[in-house]
């Protein structure tokens, strides 16, 4: 469900009854909640952000202001609260909220920090709802509320055998003053978090409810799609668009920016018109290929002009000193996002505001492009957030929207902008592709004394993280870039520059760990113990977390003593949390195939253990057929692959299984969106090498040499 205001939430939670309502805010943490009425949160004049309802029907409903992108965050947000509350979870909903930046903090989806931004918010939420409904039947009852307790939407008094609904004490409630400071429970008390609770889309989802932005209608709306050049680096020259505008169901073809729009009533009419477009384009840029990309990352990786992110020591005596020097180079290519619901995007642009609606990872973003556009100012646009069918980083971009807005604006009508699959994968925004040289200097008693790591990347500004393990781990160190601008657009994938950087530094640590003549999880081990005695500069990692998981891991796969299998190890830290995890290879007819996937993963308190635990899966899955298999290649400034019969994505039949263990320490919720995919493909291609004895250093795995006979 998505409202629009405030006004919105009111009216859906009188529908209920009314009730108990309690204002708090999503920018200060610290920040009480406050019982607020109804009618000045339905006339605007309530200073708080986000809304908790208890009606006279006992349902309790809250709104969600972050955008939901299937990780959960539509559920966990209220989970949160149904548990400091004592809820019956039946009665539990929560409502999409509208972009609203003057009263939310962080309307964003995006690395992995929802519920780690708005946990103790939440928490307070729930446990000042539960302390005034408690208030409320005390004071009825004239007992203390020390004797009342609560349990699934009732509050009780033992000692009488009484009890009473939230729903009949949401009204008294509402007449009681919030308290200034509250007491949350102690995890170990808690009931709801921690288990598995369906997410609170599945019916709507499951029964094609129009949820999604590529479902939303409006009578009198427009199609629209777009042409965009079919090479970058193009510029558009001319347009013959006449045979186009005479197709059945068109209403107009406009041109701008470095595009063409078709408008029509339908996307299939608009679809076929698009087709007979005569356009002409010129070079604007260098149209380049992937034979170019190879080229110039192994001229920059020697030839380059580094900046420098981090230097630890001497490192020139460190490698001039060395009893042994390991070096080696990995690569990547670009990657599409390819979610399963293609970019799209709703605007109404009126001479006295715009209307946007759809699925944005950033609706501020889309605002202020939208202002930018019309010269509109931003409190006259508002944007409605839809479920989104996969994001992935793509939907932090605001091109798509830009469009919606542009062509509304020329052709003066509400106007749906959808784009095809061959759009989606073609239209850019692309995982950046990158390259890293590394090298490590041992000593005769096979310490890793130096490590150097030099990454190139396209369009990927720093595309090292010089702040992870093993920095503060290795007494000489060098972490450096060189960034190669390109007319391929490039954005956020899915961990960005970890999806790739962590199997880079995990296969190459294990490389290192052989030559040192080390088991790779006791090399790891070593390494964190050194740093955690005499860290070399800062360590921004938290060392016994990190073990935590690589002993977790290493246990739960019996590391080392299964016969017959094939393990690899890999651990990283990402987005506040972390995870350690074991590929295991088997042969099959004989050739080697991945069959397991172990996860040990740290990312604080499990909210939503079922939904935490598809985040992993997911993670994996996702880690391991990008790494095996996923590769985007470009001829003269175009890409080579527009669907899914080019663009190798993962079979169902070469999905391992994967085994999910949580790290128990009951601390805050640190994020798990993103964090269980870097890993991976290390896991992998160690696990396979250990089969097969040759390394995979390139990506994707399929087309190494290394590969040939592997399943």
């Amino acid at each position: 469900m998505t409202t629009s205001s405030r006004r919105e939430f009111m009216k859906a939670a009188a529908l209920t009854g009314g009730g108990l309502f309690l204002g708090f805010n999503w920018n200060h943490a610290e920040a009480s909640p406050v019982v607020v009425s109804g009618e000045n949160i339905a006339n605007g004049l309530a200073d708080f952000n986000s809304y908790l309802s208890i009606g006279t029907d006992n349902s309790i409903t809250i709104v969600s202001p972050n955008p939901e992108i299937g990780q959960g965050i539509k559920t966990a947000f209220p989970l949160v609260v149904a548990e400091e509350l004592d809820a019956d979870w039946s009665k539990v909903k929560t409502v999409q909220g509208a972009l609203d930046n003057s009263k939310f903090e962080r309307q964003v989806t995006g690395g992995s920090g929802a519920v780690p931004h708005s946990w103790d918010r939440l928490r307070k939420a729930g446990a000042t709802a539960r302390y005034l409904l408690i208030g409320a039947a005390a004071k009825q009852w004239k007992v203390p509320a020390s004797e009342c307790t609560t349990d699934t939407g009732k509050v009780f008094h033992k000692a009488s055998g009484r009890s009473l609904p939230y729903g009949d004490l949401a009204i008294a409630a509402s007449k009681l003053e919030a308290p200034k400071e509250v007491t949350l429970k102690d995890p170990k008390d808690f009931k709801l978090i921690g288990t598995e609770v369906a997410n609170v889309d599945n019916h709507n989802i499951a029964t094609g409810k129009p949820m999604f932005g590529i479902d939303f209608h409006r009578d009198g709306m427009l199609i629209a799609q777009i042409q965009r050049p079919k090479a970058f680096g193009l510029k558009l020259k001319s347009v013959d668009a006449v045979a186009a505008k005479k197709m059945p169901g068109i209403v107009d073809v406009v041109t701008f920016e470095n595009s063409v729009a078709v408008v029509g009533k339908s996307t299939w009419e608009v679809k076929k018109a698009r087709e007979v477009l005569n356009i002409e384009y010129e070079k604007g840029a260098d149209l380049e290929s992937s034979a170019d990309h190879d080229r110039i990352f192994k001229d920059l990786l020697v030839n380059g002009q580094p900046k420098v992110h981090r230097k630890e020591g001497d490192i020139q005596a460190a490698f001039e000193e060395a009893d042994k020097i390991i070096t080696a180079e990995y690569q990547c290519p670009f990657l599409a996002h390819s979610p399963l619901e293609p970019m799209n995007f709703f605007a109404h642009v009126r001479a006295d505001g715009v209307e946007l609606i759809g699925p944005t990872q950033t609706p501020d973003r889309a605002r202020g492009e939208a202002s930018k556009i019309t010269g509109i100012p931003a409190d006259k646009i508002t944007v409605e957030m839809t479920r989104q069918g996969g994001g992935f980083g793509r939907r932090l971009a605001a091109d798509y929207v830009r469009e919606a807005v542009f062509v509304s604006k020329l052709v003066k009508a509400p106007v749906k902008v959808i784009w095809t699959r061959e759009d989606d994968m073609t239209g850019g925004t692309y995982r950046p592709a990158v390259r890293y040289r590394f090298e490590a200097a041992l000593n005769r008693a096979g310490d890793m004394v130096g490590y150097k790591l030099r990454g190139v990347g396209m369009n990927a500004g720093n595309p090292t993280r010089e702040d992870n393990f093993p920095s503060g781990a290795v007494p000489n160190l060098l972490i450096d870039s060189v960034d190669h601008p390109s007319p391929i657009t490039t954005g956020p994938w899915r961990a960005p520059i970890t999806n790739f950087l962590a199997y880079a530094e995990q296969a190459f640590l294990d490389e290192v760990a052989e030559a040192a003549g080390k088991d790779p999880v006791q090399f790891r081990i070593e390494l964190l113990e050194n740093a955690k005695a005499k860290p070399y500069g800062e360590v921004k990692y938290d060392i016994d977390r990190m073990l935590a998981v690589i002993r977790l891991a290493a246990e739960k796969s019996q590391w080392g003593k299964k016969k017959g299998v094939h393990q690899g190890f890999s651990v990283y830290f990402s987005h506040r949390s972390y995870v350690a995890q074991v590929g295991e290879v088997v042969a099959v007819s004989g050739a080697p195939v991945l069959k397991n996937v172990i996860a040990a993963v740290d990312c604080g308190i499990v909210v939503n253990k079922g939904g935490s635990l598809q985040q992993v899966r997911g993670g994996v899955v996702d880690g391991t057929g990008h790494a095996m298999y996923g590769n985007l290649t470009f001829k003269d400034g175009a890409p080579q692959q527009n669907n899914f019969d080019g663009f190798r994505i993962i079979r169902m039949n070469e999905i391992p299984e994967v085994d999910v263990h949580f790290v128990d320490n009951g601390i805050a919720p640190t994020g798990l969106g993103e964090p269980a995919l870097p890993p991976t493909g290390a896991a992998v291609a160690n696990a396979f090498y250990k089969a097969t004895g040759k390394r995979l250093r390139n990506q994707p795995f399929i087309l190494e040499e290394a590969f040939k006979g592997i399943s």
